[in-house]
């Protein structure tokens, strides 16, 4: 069933639409045992993201965020349920029709370094989807990968550099310019910037904005921190239990939560006031208490 506030305003076809998606996993029966209780990671999600729009989908490590998003990249099969892209049914697609897909829908991963092959140097690295799909010769991919680091402000001498060298922020702009080189429609961002410094996340949540306005891209922003997916998304989707329990507006959903599990994360959040912090942990000890 779908859930309130997951579609976009003004009832346009929106460019993602997921229908009480599931993934289980397990639940096998194997000699000498009984069956496995299968572990329910996304359990009937439904969310539409719109051209152009931001949806943030937060909840707390094991919640079935990443899971959901790597279903919709088709990365994993989902277990029922559909996924619609571009108003096209993509849930079973297999061969050389997913592959297509991968041109117009890509992925940011949560950790910048790790996602880069360190053997490749930056250039082949961004020019690798290109590759992949044989877009272009030699020259005209290189060329590109050029436009891509200027894009998202890095220089030209990174070209012959391996990922290693540049800082976390640096790398992931690199996997942006790489999500970017076959044109996409949407990019899933699977924690981003979690791995980053505060700092740094404002510079790299700025960039994503920037592409998005510049470009038209639409973006399913995957996070634990409700302050961080506030900043950059115009709705937001609330997972527990691999479920939606809160979606609406981003303010709206940040400034009166109606959910409980909500609110608790907004509550679990840092704040630099560390009167704030002391309040909270009062609270919290007053409701154990009764």
């Amino acid at each position: 069933m779908s859930t309130p506030g997951t579609a976009p305003a003004g009832g346009a076809t929106p460019l993602l639409q997921v229908t009480d998606l599931t993934k289980h996993f397990g639940g096998r029966r194997r000699r000498g045992r009984g069956a496995e209780e299968a572990v329910k990671a996304v359990d009937g999600v439904s969310l539409t993201v719109g051209r152009g729009e931001t949806l943030g989908l937060v909840g707390e490590s094991g919640s079935g965020k990443s899971t959901t998003g790597y279903c919709i990249l088709r990365l994993l099969d989902a277990s029922s349920g559909t996924i619609h892209f571009e108003g096209q049914d993509i849930t079973h697609l297999t061969g050389s029709r997913l592959r297509g897909l991968r041109r117009r829908m890509q992925v940011i991963f949560q950790d910048p370094l790790a996602s880069h092959n360190p053997r490749m140097s930056v250039g082949d690295i961004i020019a690798e989807p290109l590759v992949v799909h044989g877009i272009g010769d030699a020259a005209g991919r290189a060329a590109e990968a050029r436009r891509l680091l200027d894009l998202v402000g890095l220089p030209s001498s990174a070209m012959e550099r391996r990922p290693h060298e540049f800082s976390g922020g640096q790398c992931q702009r690199i996997s942006i310019a790489r999500a970017l080189a076959l044109k996409p429609s949407l990019i899933i961002c699977d924690e981003p910037v979690s791995a980053l410094d505060v700092s740094v996340q404002a510079q790299v949540l700025n960039l994503l904005k920037d592409l998005q306005d510049e470009l038209g891209l639409a973006y399913l922003f995957i996070a634990h921190d409700l302050a961080v997916v506030r900043s950059i998304s115009d709705r937001i989707a609330v997972m527990q239990g691999g479920r939606i329990v809160e979606a609406g507006p981003a303010d709206q959903v940040y400034d009166s939560p109606q959910h409980e599990y909500t609110r608790r994360l907004l509550a679990a959040a840092p704040v630099a006031d560390p009167t704030v912090m002391r309040r909270r942990r009062l609270e919290r000890q007053a409701a154990v208490a009764r």
